[in-house]
């Protein structure tokens, strides 16, 4: 079994960190400003089955829009976006990358869950701020799938000590701090190690930012990056320990609303919100 020293060496060896999916990088290198990036996207999501069927599930749910009956790639993009079902399938070809890795104390059919009704919230919340201080969609909702893969990265590198966190995580009193656990059993925190791998994979610096900072909104160096590390944050205190458990408080202060531009006053109607949005997402996550 590994110990801290031995994680931490661990990350610093690229070969023994999980390659990113080569259709991941193909996206990311896309450019969508041209009729040849925007077909080249299509066709990397077509040769797909999974992530296509993802898409489409996504554009066909009321989350985005008005439910209808899509059934090909191209339909989902013309509700979706073009932007945006990008962001979405890296995501999920990101994701993939540990799919060969045995099952742990965590569940990845639970950290999907998580991660994708996170996503949906960030993006329920993000429309009650001023639109020139929003962040796009494309941005939140990747930032909201990848905002947890330090959990997927400690799987991947070892399982036993993701074990043992995951384990102590769910017999520690509510009130236990999240990251003093991890620092004690790990070195580090799940933020660090998948900003790690995000350098590892050249993923956006926002992203960067949101993965290793999402528990700590403070601690961001750019507006974008607060911003989104912000709207985690308190999509996750909306959502106390939904499908994985992080020691959430529920406590979101009015401060923290007003940073995103948010009147405090309305906390109350996105609170209802988003009990819609998380039983939608759910019903989403399982069915993909």
């Amino acid at each position: 079994m590994l110990n801290s020293v031995d994680l931490k060496q661990s990350l610093e060896r690229i070969d023994t960190l999980p390659a990113m999916p080569d259709i991941a990088k193909r996206m990311l290198a896309l450019q969508l400003d041209t009729d040849e990036g925007e077909a080249q996207l299509l066709k990397l999501i077509a040769q797909d089955p999974q992530i296509s069927a993802r898409i489409i599930g996504l554009s066909n749910a009321s989350l985005f829009g008005s439910p209808g009956i899509i059934s090909s790639v191209n339909d989902a993009a013309m509700r979706l976006g073009l932007a945006q079902i990008k962001s979405v399938a890296i995501g999920m070809a990101t994701l993939s990358a540990f799919a060969q890795s045995t099952e742990g104390k965590l569940k990845s059919a639970d950290l999907w869950t998580h991660s994708i009704t996170i996503a949906s919230v960030m993006r329920a919340v993000a429309k009650h701020m001023p639109a020139p201080k929003r962040p796009v969609d494309e941005q939140i909702f990747l930032a909201g799938l990848l905002h947890d893969i330090g959990y997927n990265a400690l799987n991947f590198i070892a399982k036993d000590l993701s074990n043992t966190l995951h384990a102590r995580l769910n017999t520690a009193p509510a009130t236990t701090s999240l990251l003093k656990i991890e620092h004690e059993l790990l070195g580090m925190h799940h933020g660090e190690i998948g900003a790690k791998l995000g350098v590892h994979w050249g993923l956006p610096p926002e992203i960067i930012t949101v993965i290793r900072h999402h528990h700590a909104p403070e601690n961001a160096d750019t507006e974008i990056g607060y911003l989104l590390v912000r709207l985690v944050n308190i999509a996750e205190k909306l959502l106390a320990n939904f499908a994985i458990n992080e020691l959430t408080t529920a406590e979101i202060t009015a401060q923290e609303w007003i940073d995103l531009g948010v009147a405090p006053n309305e906390a109350a109607l996105i609170s209802e919100e988003i009990v819609i949005v998380a039983t939608q997402s759910m019903q989403l996550a399982n069915a993909a």
